[in-house]
This record gives structure tokens, sequence and C-alpha cells, in this order.
């Protein structure tokens, strides 16, 4: 048996899938799966920023491949198709010279959008979003030219190879300062929600989600590692847009203060549509799957708003939503058999509190430290009410499926 090759075969996959943005327990059991389809038990230990398998040959030397795992993407399309080709290893057991032409021919296939499309989901994406956080239709559109210059400053910085703790406050600092221009000549009516709409495209929504999905799978390590890079991502928001704020505050003064309008909730349904579908075209998701990231995200919103209301909290109705975006990507994952990340992390996003971040940083730039305190800790409180919908949820189908295994076997 060609045990190197086969070797080199299950660490270029579980690289290409690490690369493309799958959580670390989707690394590990793919490269541990292709292997054991050849009958050869692996020792597979990943972490965000490098992976190491070992494999030893019946009476033959132990073999080892480490590979440095470089900046992740947020290539979703890319995730099912390696994920894809995974299953297909493993059910057709195919010699090692074919299974590394099915590689490259998957590695060929990859879609990805145009420069233009991009530019699209940014503008789609803020837009959505800026309705949603109380903004008029002005303010949408404010956002989403806010939403190109970030698509812009991002994809340049990509191309300087800038870490990304740098490369958000790049992005932020330029967008924030262009909302308060703006405000300060009278085209945007709420300014908070023109760049609380821009802010969602640096939120990091796939970070977190993956996060998440470490925790629950027992790759503690992988989940701090992605934890601390939120934060660190969050910082960088934050600081962005408070230096933007203290510039347009001496170039123009104090930026006007208007509250959010209450939309109806069939429009905030509407702003979900157009956000989901921009985040859809960001995360690279393609054809009937990314409409159906959308519903996800819309029953998300529509379960926070009806709990919310009922029950008197908001942090029951983040509760419910995330309960319901999780078992909804679960079910999808199964009935299609995609990754649910691929689901989850659109439908996730509606509930995510870029709004908190935003008005924490602008109560601290204020110098309101009481309320900088009071928005900071329920921000928190929202992150970690998502989180806890999450874990039941994916722990539940996880259980499900170990008991199934179990019962096969007997």
């Amino acid at each position: 048996m060609e045990y190197s090759k086969l070797l080199d075969l299950a660490t270029e996959l579980g690289y290409q899938l690490a690369m493309c943005g799958a959580e670390t327990f989707r690394v590990e059991e793919s490269i541990s799966r292709v292997l054991a389809a050849y009958d050869i038990e692996a020792e597979v230990f990943v972490i965000p920023n490098c992976m190491h398998i070992s494999i030893e040959p019946v009476l033959g030397r132990p073999l080892t491949r480490m590979r440095r795992i470089g900046s992740h993407g947020n290539d979703l399309d890319a995730v099912e198709r390696f994920s894809g080709l995974s299953r297909r290893i493993c059910e057709a057991h195919p010699d090692p010279e074919i299974a590394r032409q099915w590689l490259e021919e998957t590695k060929q296939s990859r879609r990805s959008y145009a420069m233009p499309m991009y530019l699209a989901g940014n503008f789609l994406g803020a837009f959505g979003f800026a309705l949603l956080f109380g903004g008029v239709l002005i303010d949408g559109l404010c956002a989403g030219i806010c939403g190109i210059l970030v698509g812009l400053v991002n994809h340049f910085m990509k191309h300087l190879d800038a870490n990304q703790f740098f490369r958000t406050i790049s992005a932020a600092f330029p967008m924030a300062l262009l909302a308060y221009a703006m405000d300060a000549v009278g085209l945007a009516y709420h300014v908070d929600a023109v760049i609380i709409g821009a802010l969602m495209i640096l939120v990091p929504g796939l970070l977190f989600t993956n996060a998440m999905r470490d925790i629950i799978f027992g790759d503690t390590n992988s989940g701090i590692n992605r934890f601390v890079q939120v934060l660190l991502i969050a910082l960088a928001i934050a600081l962005g847009t408070a230096v933007a704020w203290n510039l347009a505050s001496a170039l123009w003064g104090a930026p006007s203060v208007v509250s959010a309008v209450a939309h109806p909730i069939w429009l905030q349904c509407l702003a979900c549509i157009i956000g989901g579908i921009g985040f859809s075209i960001l995360f690279n998701i393609h054809g009937f799957g990314g409409m159906l990231c959308v519903v996800g995200g819309v029953l998300a919103w529509l379960a926070y708003t009806v709990v919310a209301q009922y029950s008197g909290s908001d942090l029951t109705g983040y509760l419910a939503g995330a309960l319901l975006a999780s078992l909804y990507s679960e079910l999808m994952a199964r009935f299609r058999k995609y990754p649910a990340i691929s689901y989850l992390v659109v439908s996730i996003f509606p509930l995510i509190p870029g709004a908190g971040v935003y008005y924490t940083m602008n109560y601290a730039v204020q110098g309101q430290m009481d309320a900088f305190a009071s928005q900071g800790m329920h921000t928190a409180a929202i992150a970690g009410i998502i989180a806890v919908g999450i874990l039941l949820v994916s722990t539940t189908f996880r259980l499900w499926n170990t008991w199934k295994r179990k019962h096969r076997r007997k």
C-alpha cells in the first residue's frame, strides 16, 4: 500500500478544508475517515494555525506530516465541496492516484464571485442590517455605500497580506468617518444605523460560530484560540470607529443622535432577507443553498422578536433565536448532506450583537462609563446566550449520532 501517497492526500484535503474556514473537528474527522477507508489508523491533531498527522504502517516506520495553516478564509462553498469529496473517497475507496486526481479536480472546480458581485454583497449586507437596526431607506443606502468601502479596503489589504486585526481597523476607520461625513452634510438620518449596518460586514461571524462548535466537540484549545481572535477583531472595530468619532467631532462637531425607527415585523423580515443575501455572497454560498441560509436567518429573527416581546426579556429572545437557527442548520445539513456551518453562520447573523459592540464603544468615547459598563455586560450576555443556544442543539445532535453509531454496532 502506498502509505506516503495516502498520507499526503489526507493532509492536503485537511489543509484545504482548514484554509476555507472549516471547523477543527471537521478537518480532523475528514483526515481520519479518509485514512480509515484504507484501513489506516491515524493520530490527527489540528489547531487553527497548524495540523499534525501521524500513521504507523504495518511492518514500517512511522510517517508524519506537519502543515502550517495560514489566514483562514470564508469560503463555505469550498467547505461543502471538500467535505463532499471526503465522503466520496470513503465510499469508493479509489486508488490513491485516482483520489488525488479527484482532489485536484475539486480544487479546480471551486467557484467564487467576481469583484462586482462581491461588492454587491457588501452593499446588500450593510443595507439590510442598517434597516434592521432602525434606519430608514436613506440610511440603508448610505450604509450600502459604506459597505462597498469596507469591501474595497478589505480586498486591498488581503492583497498586501495584512493581518486581520490591522485589516479590520483599516476598514472600520474610513467607513465610520464616511458615515459621520454623510451625517454632517445631511445625507444620513440615523448615523448609528448606518455604521452598525456596515460594521456587520466586519463582525467575525464565522470565527465566533466555529469557536462555539470547536468547544462543543472537545477541541477546547482551538475554540479558545478562535474566541480570542473574535475579541481582538471586536477591539479593532471599536478602535477604528472610536478614532473616526473623535476626528469627526473635531471636524464637524458631535454627530447627531436620532432614535432608531421601530419598523413593522414584515419590514424587519425583508431587511433580514436583503442582509442575508448579501452575507451569502460574502461567505461564497451559491445556488439554492444560499436561499435556504436566508430563510434560516428570517426564522431566527422571528423567533427572537416573538419570544422577546411575549417574555419581556431580549436575552430569552436571543436564546430562542439561537436555538431555532442551530436546529434549522442541523436539519438542513442532514437533509441536503452539506456541513451545518454553511447554514448556521448566515442564519445566526441577525442575532450577532454588532449594535452592542458599537454602542459600547460609543459610550466609552463619550466618557459615559456607567452606560459603557452596562452596555458592555449586556453585549457579552447576548454573545454568551447565543453560544448556549448553539451548544445545546449541536451537543444534542452529537449525542444522537453517537448513540446511533453504537446501536448499529450491536
